[in-house]
């Protein structure tokens, strides 16, 4: 049986190819076109406020106008190819700081239309928010709550009453 060995030639030859495999470089054009997606998705002025190179603003905005699915495909294909040449790392930041205020929106939003599901559906839960938040009128509030309660036993819904127990909810809470 023979043994191939290395000879010294071939021990001293650099490796033909030293950058990125073909799968980073994939997962990196899909990263690139899920971002460009997610442009895609944002109003005028937050686009704008971004800087992004002419040819991409262009691309991002005739994405918004293409109605074939094929031809969407495309363009998002190749807003992904655009974005591959550009530092990606301000427009990350900035689409990260957009989702972490619309997440702290959708809390803020929650806490409050826990309160006013509380506040409608328990008797003691306005003394809860009165320790909570001792400016609270309390003649005020129940005359709110009270409203809010009919309203939702005569229609079954909510409405005026409702939407103005929220409002003040959402006064006092933040």
């Amino acid at each position: 049986m023979k043994r191939f060995s290395r000879s010294e030639s071939d021990a001293d030859a650099e490796p033909l190819f030293d950058g990125p495999s073909k799968s980073v470089l994939k997962r990196e054009a899909h990263r690139a076109q899920e971002l460009g997606e997610q442009l895609i998705a944002l109003k005028d002025s937050e686009l704008v406020a971004l800087e992004l190179p002419e040819a991409l603003y262009e691309a991002i905005v005739a994405a918004r106008s293409i109605s074939s699915r094929g031809g969407a495909t495309r363009q998002r294909q190749y807003i992904g190819k655009l974005m591959r040449d550009i530092d990606l790392t301000q427009v990350r930041a900035t689409l990260g700081a957009k989702a972490a205020k619309a997440a702290l929106e959708a809390q803020r939003f929650q806490r409050v239309e826990n309160w006013r599901a509380r506040l409608m559906a328990e008797p003691q839960a306005l003394a809860a928010l009165r320790t909570a938040y001792p400016t609270v009128d309390e003649a005020q509030w129940l005359k709110r709550i009270a409203a809010a309660r009919a309203e939702r036993a005569l229609t079954g819904a909510t409405g005026v009453a409702a939407r103005e127990l929220f409002r003040a909810l959402r006064e006092v809470l933040e």
